[in-house]
């Protein structure tokens, strides 16, 4: 079967989300003066002096730790955003609020502490070595799109940012769909976006059930980037590199990659 377009997934697929994630959440703390370490005995806020805006008990013990808490969160709000019970603003708010414990805390002040969060963590992005070169390499023979489980006001900016916007015909976001991987609406919609029929195009994305078993159950082509080499899974068709990619396409890969890429 003839593959003629690519489907992408974008955060750790594409982009290297778990690094900028990390690096955001550590320089953003410490611009704000809030303390990171063994701190049971004290508020956690500005280390100075302890009376800042923002002030909780406890407190976290790695930057790891704070960045676990702040992404619960963050499924949690959004899940009431995709189910009509919160606009898309006011779920950022809730989440600052109850990462800082801070239930008070104004929409103005929330407001402007994401805005600081979301500059740390805009500075850290970057595109994994390998995304560029393979995207040139399948450009003259593929056609691009992007489906992610997020929306449109995150993917379309971070893709702009990152200077590969123009590589992708179709950007297709869950939160406007109203449905999201692996729900085989996800997929087709985004194959319709493309005008083509699921069995001619294939879907890379870095989570093995999510993408690439959604997508082999919607009757795409699935390829799961195991870029952590996690193992496991013979029954998908699994690359660990980008660059292992453009051959794995040429072929006739609905049956079955080549052992190297298991």
């Amino acid at each position: 079967m003839v593959i003629r377009a690519v489907l992408w997934d974008i955060d750790d697929t594409l982009f290297d989300y778990a690094r900028a994630d990390l690096a955001g959440m550590r320089d953003h703390l410490a611009a704000e003066g809030l303390a990171v370490g063994p701190c049971a005995d004290r508020p956690w806020g500005p280390a100075a002096d302890g009376d800042g805006p923002w002030v909780r008990s406890g407190g976290f013990g790695s930057v790891a730790e704070a960045l676990s808490r702040w992404q619960e969160l963050t499924v949690v709000h959004w899940r009431r955003f995709e189910a009509g019970g919160v606009d898309f603003q006011e779920q950022r708010r809730e989440r600052v609020r109850d990462f800082l414990g801070r239930e008070d805390l104004g929409a103005a002040e929330a407001d402007a502490w994401f805005g600081r969060y979301l500059a740390h963590y805009e500075a850290a992005w970057e595109l994994f070595p390998d995304s560029v070169p393979v995207l040139d390499l399948l450009a003259g023979d593929y056609r691009h799109a992007v489906l992610s489980n997020s929306s449109i006001h995150n993917q379309e900016r971070k893709l702009r940012v990152l200077g590969v916007r123009d590589r992708f015909e179709a950007v297709v976001c869950a939160a406007e769909l109203g449905f999201a991987k692996p729900a085989a609406e996800a997929f087709h919609a985004a194959c319709a976006a493309l005008g083509l029929p699921p069995h001619e195009v294939a879907y890379v994305g870095d989570q093995p059930d999510i993408d690439a078993r959604g997508a082999v159950e919607a009757g795409l082509l699935g390829i799961w980037l195991d870029r952590a080499g996690t193992g496991g899974r013979p029954e998908l068709t699994r690359i660990t590199d980008l660059h292992q990619l453009p051959p794995l396409l040429g072929g006739d890969t609905r049956f079955g990659a080549p052992d190297t890429f298991r």
